[in-house]
């Protein structure tokens, strides 16, 4: 009988990923929710992703690997905003702020670029 759960237990592991919520993309942003704006510029790109209630958004480098300055800014029209800075290789963010009903604005930097989005989602 122990056999058999050695057995089921592989099987239905590997289900789970596959119940997970359709439309949310998680895998290299670390954000949920559906792709609602990407920018790119010359260093990388500023992507971000809304659900009903919350906006959420990341700065990505074009080129990963060598530490830098990155940054990324997320604001909801009427709400402070919420920021993430540092010297990452790869990626600043997610942040996310409760958007339900209200504009964004979303700025990214990488070195010396940056990149910002306007109000936007309104």
């Amino acid at each position: 009988m122990w056999l058999v759960g050695l057995l089921v237990l592989p099987l239905l592991g590997g289900l789970f990923p596959l119940l997970a919520a359709p439309g949310t993309a998680r895998a290299a942003s670390g954000c949920s929710g559906r792709p609602a704006k990407t920018v790119a510029f010359s260093t990388g790109e500023l992507r971000v992703y809304k659900t009903r209630a919350h906006a959420c958004a990341v700065t990505v480098a074009k080129k990963p690997g060598k530490r830098r300055t990155m940054s990324v800014t997320l604001q909801a029209r009427g709400g402070r905003a919420v920021s993430d800075k540092g010297s990452y290789t790869k990626m600043a963010g997610p942040v996310t702020v409760n958007a339900l009903n209200r504009c964004v604005r979303a700025t990214g930097a990488i070195g010396k670029k940056s990149v910002s989005t306007g109000w936007i989602l309104c």
